[in-house]
């Protein structure tokens, strides 16, 4: 991890020790920026930094970085997304000096779901490169201040960088191996897949303890309040890298009679005892709240899971 100071406040709530805390926005389907200013202002004094997604589930919404500066003038401090299947070099890179020009200091850097899974399925990815060599291409133009080809720039960004966790694969080698290769790539910091199987998840930070990849880089473990038993057996069904475990998804079917403002408060519940579980876990830093279209949960969760207030730390933007 670098010397240098902190470039944004959640660098410095990290490298101060304290347990972090980060949340997911889901941007909007349209052109209007008043839904997610309400989201940002419910959720700001409870998190650390804010991830803006970048057209999830390849589904055309509102782009990270515009959403970005909406939070960002909110008082809110973003972390831009950015996937490789949308943006050639070129386009990556000239978002990413934007980015930097407009005060955005953490950036999270993804391959991007298929177009065949979102709502253009008929849109052609682009893939210049993948979430590895986006890694590295940033690195290296904050560490030699180059462009992909070499030239240089003169003021080059010098981002906070992090990069996607599944930490459910075929074997805990290939999950700490592939950490580890972001990590050389040059990620900082990354935030996992929704855990759902603490036991399961402890078992591989154990391994990553045991490769002192945590003093390498700050591991955020992703956690989600269940909204329905639907959300739950789709999530089974068709998202890679998540799995909800069958009495988890019980729990939620024997208050399903109650209705769907009592299945979320289970889900809250559920959400509450993995965060307990995971901050005792050695190597996890902190916490990325991911409540897909129930973010009004965040003050809730961050309140009674004694994550609230969040702590004061000293830093400077870097200019």
């Amino acid at each position: 991890m670098t010397d240098q100071p902190p470039r944004s406040r959640l660098e410095a709530i990290l490298r101060a020790g304290h347990f972090a805390v980060t949340a997911e926005l889901t941007p909007p389907k349209s052109a209007v920026t008043e839904p997610l200013i309400e989201k940002a202002r419910m959720v700001g004094s409870y998190v650390d930094a804010a991830n803006l997604t970048d057209c999830q589930t390849a589904v055309v919404r509102m782009s990270s970085f515009a959403c970005s500066l909406v939070v960002q003038n909110e008082g809110v401090e973003p972390v831009l997304q950015m996937t490789c299947r949308d943006r050639n070099l070129i386009g990556m890179q000239a978002d990413l000096l934007g980015a930097w020009a407009l005060g955005m200091r953490n950036l999270l850097a993804l391959s991007g779901d298929s177009p065949r899974i979102g709502d253009h399925p008929e849109a052609k990815p682009v893939f210049d490169v993948n979430s590895f060599k986006l890694l590295k291409m940033v690195r290296l133009m904050g560490e030699t201040g180059t462009l992909a080809n070499g030239k240089p720039i003169k003021v080059a960004p010098r981002f906070f960088l992090g990069a996607a966790f599944n930490p459910v694969s075929v074997s805990l080698d290939s999950m700490v191996k592939r950490l580890e290769r972001k990590v050389e790539k040059g990620a900082e910091f990354v935030q996992t897949q929704m855990i759902f199987d603490v036991q399961q998840f402890r078992q591989l930070m154990d391994r990553v303890v045991a490769e002192g990849l945590h003093e390498r880089v700050f591991v955020l473990a992703g956690v989600a309040p269940l909204k329905s038993v639907r959300m739950a057996e789709y999530m089974n069904a068709h998202v890679p890298g998540i799995v909800v475990p069958q009495p988890l998804i019980d729990r939620l079917k024997k208050v399903e009679h109650q209705g769907p403002e009592r299945v979320l408060a289970e889900g809250v519940n559920i959400c509450l005892e993995i965060i307990e579980g995971v901050r005792n876990i050695p190597g996890v830093a902190g916490v990325h709240i991911m409540a897909v279209f129930c973010e009004e949960t965040v003050p809730d969760i961050v309140t009674r899971s004694g994550l609230y207030p969040r702590p004061e730390v000293q830093w400077e933007a870097t200019p």
